[in-house]
């Protein structure tokens, strides 16, 4: 009992002093100045529009206030980027921080085999790092393995690591065989998937996949309702899930308030994803116009991944066989495609399915969008306004305005003109914090 008691009173004595200590260090707290930025040109991503003599002004890690007229505060510090446009922090709507290809996709499978899901997170670390220091100050990470994307997502949260606003998927959901699945490995050598790893057949295993990922704290739901080009030995257009697994995978997340992002080369698999009702399709390389068209009516975003497919169709030479078939057949397509949902309006926001491509180049993106028909204002605004729309965050960033996070990036000159610019940042911020173009001390 006097144990017990004596106990007690250390346990009350220690969380006093936590308590003594937490109030003295919040008295002599000094505020953050408040911090204003300059520059030649600021670009509205909701009317896409350029204006001149741009101004954001940021206190703690909100916007309190965006334009030329705005009053600035006389403590302030101000930051001039000289003849440089002012943008909202881009929003990537498909990466895979976990993990990079090389090109060479044999080793790749090798590495990918025997490392360690500890050694994995700290390779996650450095990309989550150089996605940042590119522009790119929000992500939907469509697809881990370990859960090393979520442990990212909670490094970065927490301040542990630099890295984008992290929304997760944790594994992908799709059916034994198909994109989802693991590589043919014999079943002697490694454990056959289930559930938990997103392989599921049958409607309530489906559902059984989306409650698994969401339990270990998924943001969003990403399924395979067609065939990949980087699998192995699945086609790259079939569907691969029935019409009432893909409900109910569709049904089951939206009842746990998740988003769905389904992957879809093929026309078939995107028509049988949208009748059940997902947010948006990726890759989207077969689509028709008809289907477009539908995407465009029930407000279904396409998420292209241009940079993916260039990237891998200048290095068919490096990969199996059977993917270069796939590959090439998706290419042939895929351009064609995009410029035809241009044409129909289809909803679009920015992708890269970065690590197939190196992190860091997301940018590109927007390159390869402008030389495929789409206006650079409405290719800007894909990779700012609609990607938050997408990721249901256009209450939180997305555009430069007063009460949004302080996710602010500056690129040389006007990007209107020249988009190369925007693989080029010369100031990041990311929730207030200068993590790009930080003024000398």
């Amino acid at each position: 009992m006097q144990q017990r008691m004596a106990a007690g009173f250390w346990l009350a004595g220690v969380a006093a002093a936590i308590v003594a200590s937490s109030s003295w260090a919040d008295e002599a707290a000094v505020p953050a100045r408040p911090i204003v930025l300059k520059a030649a040109h600021l670009f509205d991503s909701v009317s896409g529009k350029l204006s001149e003599h741009g101004v954001v002004v940021v206190s703690g890690n909100k916007i309190v206030a965006v334009g030329a007229d705005s009053k600035i505060p006389d403590n302030a510090q101000v930051i001039d980027l000289g003849d440089a446009t002012l943008l909202p922090g881009f929003i990537d709507a498909h990466v895979h921080l976990s993990e990079e290809s090389s090109v060479n996709w044999y080793r790749d499978f090798f590495e990918g085999v025997m490392r360690f899901p500890a050694e994995q997170a700290l390779y996650g670390a450095h990309y989550a790092k150089i996605t940042l220091e590119a522009g790119i100050t929000t992500v939907r990470d469509v697809g881990s393995s370990d859960y090393v994307s979520l442990g990212l997502r909670n490094a970065i949260n927490a301040g542990m690591i630099p890295g984008p606003r992290m929304l997760v998927a944790n594994y992908a959901i799709g059916a034994t065989g198909g994109h989802a699945d693991q590589a043919p490995v014999p079943p002697q050598r490694m454990a056959v998937a289930g559930p938990i790893l997103g392989v599921c057949n049958g409607p309530e295993e489906c559902r059984e996949a989306v409650r698994y990922q969401v339990k270990y704290g998924a943001d969003v739901i990403k399924f395979m309702p067609s065939g990949g080009v980087l699998s192995l030995s699945d086609p790259v257009d079939n569907p691969q899930l029935t019409q009432e697994e893909m409900n109910a995978i569709v049904a089951e997340a939206h009842n746990w308030g998740r988003k769905v992002a389904a992957h879809c080369h093929g026309d078939r698999a995107a028509k049988m994803a949208i009748a059940a009702g997902v947010d948006s399709i990726e890759h989207g390389s077969f689509l028709k116009d008809d289907t477009l068209l539908e995407m465009k009516k029930k407000h279904v975003y396409l998420v292209a991944t241009l940079f993916a497919g260039a990237w891998v169709g200048e290095h068919l030479d490096t990969f199996p066989p059977s993917i270069a078939v796939k590959a090439r057949a998706a290419a042939a397509q895929a351009q064609l495609m995009f410029q035809h949902a241009v044409k129909i309006g289809t909803p679009l926001a920015m992708g890269t399915d970065a690590a197939v491509e190196p992190h860091g180049l997301n940018a590109r993106e927007f390159s390869l969008m402008t030389k495929n028909g789409l206006a650079p204002e409405l290719a800007l605004m894909a990779g700012t306004a609609n990607g938050a729309d997408l990721l249901g965050l256009a209450d939180k960033t997305g555009t430069l305005a007063a009460g949004k996070f302080a996710d602010v990036i500056a690129v040389p000159g006007n990007p209107l003109t020249d988009m190369k610019a925007t693989e080029h940042p010369v100031f990041v911020m990311k929730d207030g914090t200068v993590y790009v173009g930080a003024p000398a001390r």
